[in-house]
């Protein structure tokens, strides 16, 4: 006899004079302590996934009773919790509300702000011929960090992002503090080489409000290959992005500049760059 399906359903809204309390900004994990743990497990007790011992240290117990929550609820989206028995902003926000997890959309600088507003105007440029790496505009791109359009294919994601550094620098007149390169790997290993704030991705994971608006995330696959773009809001971990050389499904080589909203933290393998 096999066992019936399980389908994950919404939390039920709390219901509570006090408003409850905002995601810590860090990942609640076995061994962690203090108030937000207390708050879930009393949280965990009324949803009826204990009984867990209201203590305010997340143990085997708690541990076991998030899982269960994971399990039964969705997240706010609609879609399935992860299980793996850690209170994440997602599984967070399930528990206690998305309001809990607020958007955080504020560039932390005036030049951040302005590389946002100049990327946001750059959405929805495409290379012409489509899939060829080129185009007026793309091949501004390219030469903005000292490549010439015509001796080869480049991809351009990285490119994308340092003409609009430079673009918003410009306007403000203030030094583009943005690294000159195109190849993502490189990207990434010169700016740890000029102390440039990188955050590896493990920090990222586990405390997700260190990601700003205005930071770039990197991905690179294999030894080589990679693409970065723009952090333009982040929700919890989930990020809405502006990205060169890409489309719809996030493609590492696409056809154009597009906004996206698809992404989330823990993919992100390699980390983010924030200047």
């Amino acid at each position: 006899m096999t066992s019936p399906t399980v389908t994950p359903t919404p939390a039920p809204s709390v219901s509570s004079t006090k408003a409850p309390m905002t995601f810590p900004g860090t990942v609640l994990t076995p061994g962690s302590k203090g108030s937000a743990v207390l708050a879930v497990q009393q949280r965990l007790n009324k949803l009826g996934c204990g009984p867990v011992l209201e203590d305010g240290t997340f143990g085997a117990e708690t541990q076991d009773a998030v899982e269960l929550f994971q399990t039964r609820f969705q997240d706010t989206s609609g879609a399935p919790l992860k299980i793996d028995g850690t209170v994440g902003p997602m599984t967070w926000a399930a528990l206690f509300g998305a309001a809990t997890t607020p958007t955080n959309a504020t560039a932390p600088s005036q030049l951040l702000a302005a590389v946002l507003q100049f990327a946001s105007g750059e959405v929805g440029m495409m290379e012409d011929p489509l899939e060829s790496n080129r185009g007026p505009r793309i091949d501004q791109y390219l030469r903005a960090v000292g490549l010439d359009p015509a001796a080869g294919s480049f991809p351009w994601c990285a490119a994308f992002v340092y003409f609009c550094f430079q673009q918003a620098a410009n306007t403000l007149n203030v030094p583009n503090p943005a690294i000159r390169e195109a190849g993502v790997l490189d990207l990434w290993n010169k700016a740890g080489s000029q102390s440039v704030r990188r955050i590896a991705a493990p920090e990222a994971a586990a405390t997700p409000s260190v990601v700003q608006p205005g930071g770039l995330f990197v991905i690179t696959t294999g030894s080589e290959n990679g693409h970065t773009g723009l952090v333009e809001q982040v929700a919890g971990v989930r990020l809405t992005t502006i990205e060169g050389n890409t489309n719809l499904g996030g493609s590492r080589e696409g056809i154009g500049v597009f906004r996206r909203t698809g992404r989330t933290i823990a993919p992100i393998k390699r980390g983010f760059i924030q200047y």
